[in-house]
């Protein structure tokens, strides 16, 4: 029984290699990383920064409330 279930698994892991292949897999990622420019790469990451300063922003608002409130 355990031989059977590791031949499915087997069959199952060449099934997904050869999906994830033909698919493109990583020349897709690869092309695109490489199609950003540096001033595109900078944007990105200023806005993340953005992002991540707002979400910490409200985080410590929320925090702080909840000090006060106890």
């Amino acid at each position: 029984m355990e031989a059977i279930t590791l031949l499915i698994a087997v069959v199952a892991l060449i099934i997904d290699i050869l999906a994830y292949v033909r698919s493109g897999g990583m020349r897709d990622q690869i092309q695109q990383f490489n199609s950003l420019t540096s001033t595109d790469l900078k944007k990105q990451i200023d806005l993340l920064r953005e992002k991540t300063a707002d979400a910490l922003d409200r985080l410590e608002k929320v925090v702080r409330k909840t000090e006060k409130g106890e």
